[in-house]
């Protein structure tokens, strides 16, 4: 089982960054969020959008650390995409300061 956040199989060192940010500390409290709201509270907290495969690499990071299984993030690039032409992804707009 996973311990630590860098166990997990997409995460490196701009994702670690990324969770410091969102204040992500473990795998345990990975497990109990939601890559929708972390995709915005990090362009909220940065107040720049960030790339859609950033979403992705959440969504892996998430998944693996509900369920142990270790998939690449581009494996849920395919929905991501279907959410976007749905319009049903979060859209974040930058605000000036």
């Amino acid at each position: 089982m996973t311990r630590s956040l860098t166990d997990l199989r997409n995460i490196g060192k701009a994702a670690l960054a990324d969770f410091a940010i969102l204040n992500v500390t473990s795998v345990e409290d990975l497990a109990t969020r939601d890559a929708d709201t972390l995709y915005v509270a990090l362009c909220q907290a940065t107040n720049q959008r960030h790339d859609p495969c950033v979403h992705d690499v959440l969504t892996a990071a998430i998944h693996q650390a509900r369920t142990g299984e270790a998939l690449d993030w581009w494996h849920f690039t395919p929905a991501r995409k279907t959410r976007q032409q749905e319009g049903c992804f979060p859209d974040y707009i930058t605000v000036e300061k």
